[in-house]
């Protein structure tokens, strides 16, 4: 459904739950007035790229991509890889918001330029508190460069 506000947050999460959470922090936070949800690393892909069932979407990215690493389809180390090696995405802000710890995943996500890896507290008011905060800084406080190259 488009409101004709331009995407300012593409939250790629698979997880149910951690989605509606996700969802809430943000809502609570009133830092979004928009949100794109995408449930796969493929659909936010097609999102970020314009292709697939995005074909013909206005071109605009989002200020900011909250995208978890353990994704069906295409996982989010290649998704990271592939936005930051697209000269359209590659200044888009990609924070990697995932339950991994593992020390390969953090440092190949940096690798690849991610601007931040947050692992997901494991309680609700640790999520949420985290995602507001996230959003917040991301949506407020950064300084992000204009679209133009």
């Amino acid at each position: 459904m488009s409101t004709g506000l331009p995407v300012e947050i593409l939250l790629v999460e698979d997880s149910e739950s951690d989605l509606r959470l996700a969802l809430r922090a943000l809502k609570k936070a009133n830092v979004s007035n928009r949100i794109e949800v995408a449930r796969d690393g493929e659909e936010a892909l097609d999102f970020m790229l314009g292709r697939g069932a995005y074909a013909g979407r206005p071109g605009e990215s989002p200020r900011l991509v909250l995208l978890d690493l353990k994704l069906p389809k295409v996982d989010g180390l290649e998704v990271l890889r592939t936005l930051k090696a697209d000269p359209r995405t590659r200044r888009v802000p990609i924070v990697i918001l995932t339950s991994s710890k593992e020390q390969r995943d953090v440092v190949e996500s940096y690798d690849l330029g991610v601007n931040s890896y947050i692992v997901k507290p494991v309680d609700f008011e640790g999520f949420t508190k985290a995602v507001a905060e996230l959003g917040l800084y991301w949506m407020l406080l950064n300084q992000a460069p204009s679209s133009d190259p």
